[in-house]
C-alpha cells in the first residue's frame, strides 16, 4: 500500500514546525541513527532526538496522526516510532538505496517497533528545493515524490526506497515507522479498502440499513480475526 494522505499539518502547524526547525535547531549527523549497512549511503542531517525542540514536534506529529481517520484505517496501528526529523541540503543532500531496519527501538516511548509502514511527512513545499525526490522501487518501477508541505506518503517499510540529491534549497520532513495491529500487507489492504467502501455505502444508504449492518460486522470480525494488539 503506498497511500497520499493530505494536509496532515496544516498550514499553521508547517510554519510553526519551520521556525522550531531554523537554524538554532541542533541538527547533528544523520548517520548516527542508521544502522551498519545504511551508514555508508545516508547523508543527510538529523534533529537530535533528546532535544526539548524534537519532543516538541514529536508530540505535534503525534496529535496530528490521531486526529486522522484516513491514517488510522489504512495503517490500523499498533505502535508509532517517535518520530524524527531530516534535512537535506548542501554537503548531506541524500540517502542512497536502501531497506528500513525490520524492527527499529523508539526513544519516546522506549519501546521495540516492528516496522511495517514507512512515513515521511512533507515540511518543505516543493518550490524550495530542487531534487530530493522519495524514489520507492516499485515492481513495475520507480515512483519518485514530492508532495507539498503537510502532507505525508505512507509505504511498506519493506520496499527499496532512496532520496534523490537535493541539488537547490533544502528538503525538510518528519519520518518514521508503524507498527500495524494487522501485520499482513494484503490483508491490511482489504481491510482498508472495505472500509473505504463502507464510508461511500453508508453515504448512500445509511447507517441502519440492514446490508450496512451486515457488512460492517463482517469488517469488525475480520479484523477481529487479524489484529494482534
Amino acid at each position: 500500500m503506498l497511500l497520499h494522505l493530505k494536509q496532515v499539518f496544516t498550514p499553521d502547524e508547517v510554519q510553526g514546525a519551520r521556525q522550531l526547525l531554523g537554524e538554532a535547531a541542533p541538527w547533528v549527523d544523520g548517520r548516527t541513527s542508521a544502522g551498519g549497512q545504511a551508514q555508508g549511503f545516508k547523508h543527510n542531517q538529523q534533529l537530535a532526538q533528546g532535544s526539548e525542540v524534537s519532543h516538541q514536534l514529536q508530540a505535534q506529529v503525534r496529535a496530528a496522526l490521531g486526529r486522522d481517520p484516513l491514517f488510522f484505517s489504512a495503517a490500523l496501528p499498533r505502535r508509532i516510532f517517535n518520530p524524527l526529523f531530516n534535512r537535506y541540503g548542501g554537503d548531506t543532500n541524500f540517502y542512497g538505496a536502501h531497506i528500513d531496519g525490520a524492527v527499529l527501538h523508539s526513544q519516546n516511548p522506549a519501546q521495540w517497533v516492528r516496522s511495517d509502514l514507512s512515513c515521511t511527512l512533507f515540511l518543505s513545499e516543493p518550490g524550495e528545493y530542487d531534487g530530493g525526490e522519495l524514489v520507492i522501487q516499485e515492481s513495475l518501477g520507480e515512483r519518485r515524490i514530492k508532495l507539498p508541505a503537510g502532507d505525508m506518503i505512507m509505504y511498506p517499510a519493506s520496499t527499496v526506497h532512496q532520496v534523490a540529491p537535493v541539488t537547490r534549497g533544502a528538503r525538510i520532513a518528519s519520518f518514521f515507522w508503524v507498527e500495524s495491529m494487522v501485520r499482513g500487507t494484503e490483508q491490511r489492504q482489504m481491510l482498508f479498502d472495505m472500509d473505504m467502501a463502507l464510508l461511500k455505502l453508508r453515504a448512500e444508504v445509511g447507517e441502519k440499513h440492514p446490508s450496512m449492518v451486515q457488512l460492517t460486522g463482517t469488517y469488525h470480525n475480520l479484523l477481529r480475526l487479524w489484529a494482534d494488539v
